[in-house]
């Protein structure tokens, strides 16, 4: 889908040719004399029509109006939020395989540049169709969308950073969704490298021998129950000097997640295929980076892996030595997301990053606590903490601050290693936390635990993309000047389909109850 700036005042949108004009009316709208503003005053005066988000007047074969179809859409405050939830209410718009051409007027918002980048994001999510394992797909049909503003120049940077967004949480959409068999350790290593065709991104892939060398025994304990062999991925991202520290993002890649011995319960089993959220959060960062070249240097750390029952699998009680040289008792092997991710975090630390984040799908009992709304905050830093809120503010893809207190690593004692994998099923989420924590030192860390935000069930059923909208605007923060170096003044938010995902370490399937009231299996 290809999407396009233009400067388009509601008297030149009236004479736009396409499929489908879509007006942003927000609150305290004052009509001039043109056709689309005396249609919002006449129908606002009858009643028929209500600038509050959410509410919406379609209309057909409006005369004076090019466009076959028009649409209202009320717009709130105008804010980058209304603008999200006015043009998500419209979502069936979008998927109406007769509309291939859309422009989308927002000339009466205040804030051009916050209001493309938001309604960027929100058609491309909106229209989003997962194709790639259908033998008869019909894919999306909305083929070219105008964003118009009052003026194209002061929404240039809001535009660019929409449209690389868009792309990246798309390409983590898409192989979070693919079936296991579809998106294996192996496939996942091939989507890493296809970004290297994208721009500066070098990737590294790494196999069992070269992770057997570097003495990963905790990630090699969860693969060995499989016939599908591990891969260990290396992005790297250098958009500024060598010298500078990089922020180093892990992501978890459990392509498939049974439980391992700990087996799981069979229903929505199915769900586990999204176990590498985590991991395609990090190629969606990646991809985005990849448009707007920010001076920062990132890298990204993905181990992939499925975790399957067979007679070489990891059992409970066993000790496995992880790269760190600490010992850890398996005592639940479906809590086998967080024995992946203390390799990689240990791994992360020989580049002095200044900042690590992971990124997990970790616990069911994050679920719990927070639902599908915010992503749940671990951090041993506080400057770091409230830079990854304030991001996740800036980009509507919330997180809450969880504690880290010392008390809650009691349950994590063995008898026979260093530490156990699992606690009790109290304060699950934060136990888990304080595993990884472990696997730190002093360095500034935050763990982002995506278990009930990285997709979600029932009708929906599907990848979500996040946190990739809150990990690029923290990047984006992160850098001193400039923020972002745009590619182009347009680009194409649609990624070519690539292979794909699985779920949560130490979490059983969800159901598709409300989140509120699904349990889950303690991690």
């Amino acid at each position: 889908m290809n999407f396009d700036l233009k400067t388009l005042s509601l008297a030149a949108a009236a004479a736009e040719k396409c499929d489908l004009l879509a007006v942003l009316v927000p609150e305290g709208f004052k009509p001039s004399g043109d056709a689309l503003s005396s249609l919002v005053a006449h129908a606002t005066r009858q009643g028929d029509f209500e600038t509050k988000p959410g509410k919406s007047l379609a209309l057909y074969q409006t005369p004076a109006v090019a466009a076959r179809r028009v649409l209202l859409l009320g717009a709130g405050d105008g804010s980058p939020r209304a603008v999200r939830q006015a043009l998500m209410g419209a979502a069936t718009q979008w998927k109406a395989p007769q509309v291939k051409r859309v422009a989308v007027c927002l000339a009466a918002l205040a804030d051009a540049d916050a209001a493309a980048c938001a309604a960027v994001q929100a058609l491309s999510d909106a229209s989003y169709v997962y194709t790639a394992t259908k033998s008869q797909a019909e894919p999306r049909a909305l083929s070219r969308v105008v964003i118009g503003v009052a003026d194209a120049s002061a929404a240039k940077a809001g535009f660019a950073r929409g449209t690389a967004l868009a792309l990246g949480v798309e390409y983590a959409r898409e192989w979070a969704n693919r079936p296991g068999n579809h998106a294996t350790p192996t496939l996942l290593a091939g989507a890493a490298k296809a970004l290297a065709k994208h721009g500066p991104i070098q990737v590294k892939v790494m196999g069992p021998a070269e992770v057997q060398k570097l003495g990963m025994g905790a990630f090699i304990a969860v693969a060995k129950g499989s016939e599908e062999p591990l891969r260990f991925i290396e992005l790297r991202y250098q958009g500024a000097g060598r010298t500078e520290a990089p922020v180093a993002l892990i992501g978890k890649g459990i392509t498939f997640d049974t439980g391992g011995i700990s087996i799981k319960p069979a229903a929505e089993m199915d769900e586990m295929k999204f176990d590498m959220g985590g991991a395609a959060s990090v190629l969606g960062v990646f991809r985005a980076l990849a448009e707007l070249r920010p001076a920062i240097n990132v890298v990204g750390l993905i181990p992939a892996c499925e975790n399957m029952p067979d007679g070489r699998a990891v059992k409970p009680g066993d000790v496995v030595t992880s790269l760190s040289g600490q010992t850890i008792e398996v005592l639940n092997t479906d809590a086998e997301g967080r024995l992946v991710l203390c390799d990689a975090i240990a791994y992360a630390a020989r580049f002095k990053p200044s900042a690590m984040v992971d990124i997990a799908t970790l616990t069911g009992a994050c679920v719990i606590a927070l639902g599908g709304v915010r992503s749940g905050l671990f951090a041993n830093d506080e400057a770091l903490a409230t830079r990854l809120q304030q991001a996740g503010e800036a980009s509507m893809d919330p997180c809450w601050r969880m504690p880290l207190d010392d008390e809650y690593a009691e349950g994590l004692k063995s008898n026979f290693a260093d530490m156990g994998n699992v606690a009790g099923r109290a304060g699950g989420a934060i136990t888990a936390a304080k595993f990884l924590q472990k696997f730190v030192g002093a360095q500034p860390w935050a763990h982002l635990d995506i278990a009930g935000t990285a997709w979600k069930s029932g009708g929906g059923k599907g990848a979500t993309g996040r946190p990739v909208g809150l990990l690029v605007q923290f990047l984006l923060d992160s850098v001193q000047a400039p923020a972002a170096r745009p590619r182009s003044r347009a680009a194409t938010a649609s990624p070519a389909p690539v292979p794909a995902a699985a779920p949560a370490a130490g979490r059983a399937p969800r159901a598709a109850a409300p989140r509120a009231a699904r349990s889950a299996r303690a991690a």
